[in-house]
């Protein structure tokens, strides 16, 4: 039994247990805010976004702030769809807010589509209003003139709300910068020209229609700085020499090596042509026996051939005088 006398504090330990029970579940003073700001929402609202695991804390400030901002298109089940769909709440609806204010058709189902691919709305809406400048790479190119000019742009982009789901980012924007720039200074006859006139590089540039795809509109390309490179057209003669030189040595080598195969040839020819002659002559004095026994060859016709022989020799002699021996000559005596 309880004394009587405890009995009120027991009742109001009790009373104090439910009063946070109940305020745990029921967020008592996020309704009132809501009541006050003419937000219309029940505490068994509140209570039953509790039991779906929905912050009452996230979607009753959305509520409010898309209600004083004058935006009849947002509902409670619109917000917590998108919570339980893993979307970010706070940034749907500044985003939404901040595209009504500034006259951007923007819906309630673009915003959480795009919210829900990866990109941040709300940074997509201020860029939409307030244009980003990006800084493009350095972009190397080659005249015709085969001087290499270094590029350097800034473009300058604004979101396309109505693309930003699937659109192309950034990188797809400063690739085809990229390749316009190349293409401009490739078609110019002179790098002198470019630099000279190096707005018609942007000129040519925006012509293309570089933003189609993307998620970005391209409004302006501004050349910040250019820059030259390398002689390439140079350098490319000069590697072309090189190699027809390395082609002709290659072919004189060939033609070379074909003439000493060719005089080895001819050397071998001629050693066994003279190793004809000699075996020839080998033959001549059986012959000349053999014509001796059959009564062919006389002793007078042997003579007279000798003496043809040394007359020759003499003549052959004296049409070499450097092989002469010193003791010949009757100066030298």
């Amino acid at each position: 039994m309880i004394d009587p006398s405890y009995l009120p504090f027991v009742m109001a330990g009790g009373g104090i247990i439910l009063l946070v029970i109940f305020f745990h579940y029921v967020p008592f003073f996020l309704w009132l805010s809501a009541k006050v700001s003419g937000v219309n929402i029940s505490l068994v609202q509140l209570f039953l976004m509790r039991i779906r695991n929905v912050p009452p804390y996230v979607i009753v400030p959305g509520l409010i702030e898309a209600h004083k901002a004058g935006l009849s298109n947002i509902t409670r089940d619109g917000l917590e769809a998108h919570f339980l769909a893993g979307g970010h709440v706070e940034k749907v609806v500044h985003a939404l807010v901040s595209a009504s204010k500034a006259n951007i058709d923007l819906p309630f189902q673009m915003a959480t589509a795009i919210d829900l691919a990866g990109r941040d709305v709300f940074e997509a809406v201020q860029m939409s209003v307030n244009p980003k400048v990006i800084d493009t790479p350095p972009v190397t190119a080659v005249a015709k003139d085969g001087i290499q000019l270094i590029a350097k742009a800034r473009v300058t982009v604004r979101a396309n709300i109505r693309q930003l789901v699937g659109g192309a980012g950034e990188d797809t924007v400063l690739a085809r910068v990229g390749e316009g720039i190349v293409s401009s200074i490739g078609s110019s006859e002179s790098h002198k020209s470019v630099l000279e006139n190096p707005d018609s590089i942007s000129k040519l540039v925006l012509r293309k229609g570089l933003d189609a795809g993307t998620a970005f509109e391209i409004l302006s390309i501004d050349i910040a700085d250019i820059d030259i490179g390398r002689n390439i057209g140079a350098a490319l003669q000069m590697d072309q020499a090189n190699a027809d030189k390395n082609i002709a040595q290659a072919k004189a080598e060939e033609r070379r090596a074909m003439a000493v195969a060719l005089e080895q040839e001819m050397k071998a020819k001629a050693e066994e042509a003279r190793a004809n002659v000699i075996q020839a002559e080998a033959e001549v004095p059986k012959a000349m026996a053999e014509a001796f026994r059959s009564g062919n060859l006389g002793i007078m016709d042997y003579y007279r051939m000798k003496n043809i022989q040394a007359d020759t020799d003499m003549r052959s002699s004296i049409a070499r005088p450097d092989s002469h021996p010193a003791s010949h000559d009757p100066i030298g005596k």
